[in-house]
């Protein structure tokens, strides 16, 4: 029998940023603060090697297969693209990570989102709405300032872990 507490079991969606291959600052600072979990590298095995080698690297077969990962306590989108905001809001689910963050709203599970987008896509009337919406929905929204457009920039003040800040006090205590 194990006495040890259940870890949380985190998801974490990383959208197409300019700085998603900074993922792994999210994720050592997951494990550090004692949470489980894997995920899917569409890169290739980099951060998956990054990670010490844990992980789902593939997605599910066919439609119906079962799914390759347990329930999730909680989600990270970590960057979200203004793209995939607008998406989710809207109930769009064309790829696997919007489906996982779509059934996520019924299924309760607590939501974080931390934005990277410039200042010009943030000037678009649909993206504070969609922000909205998901605010509407429980989700939990970090504090990026959007960066100059062009740019590329606001790496340097990202800040990774809010997420994990966002969510452990919506977690279920442990017991």
């Amino acid at each position: 029998m194990n006495d040890q507490p259940k870890k949380p079991f985190l998801y974490v969606v990383v959208c197409a940023a300019g700085i998603a291959g900074d993922v792994g600052k999210l994720i050592t600072a997951a494990q550090e603060a004692n949470w489980d979990g894997r995920h899917r590298d569409p890169a290739g095995p980099r951060l998956h090697r990054r990670r010490g080698g844990r992980g789902a690297d593939r997605l599910p077969d066919p439609p119906g297969d079962p799914r390759p990962l347990p329930p999730a306590d909680a989600i990270a989108v970590a960057p979200a693209t203004f793209n995939t905001i607008n998406k989710w809001a809207a109930g769009i689910s064309d790829t696997l990570a919007l489906g996982i963050l779509c059934e996520a709203y019924g299924f309760g599970i607590p939501t974080a989102v931390l934005p990277y987008l410039n200042s010009a896509q943030a000037a678009h009337p649909a993206y504070s709405q969609r922000l909205g919406r998901l605010r509407e929905m429980g989700v939990l929204i970090g504090s990026y300032e959007p960066h100059k457009p062009k740019a590329s920039g606001g790496a340097d003040h990202f800040r990774w872990e809010e997420a994990l800040e966002l969510l452990t006090p919506e977690l279920p205590a442990s017991g």
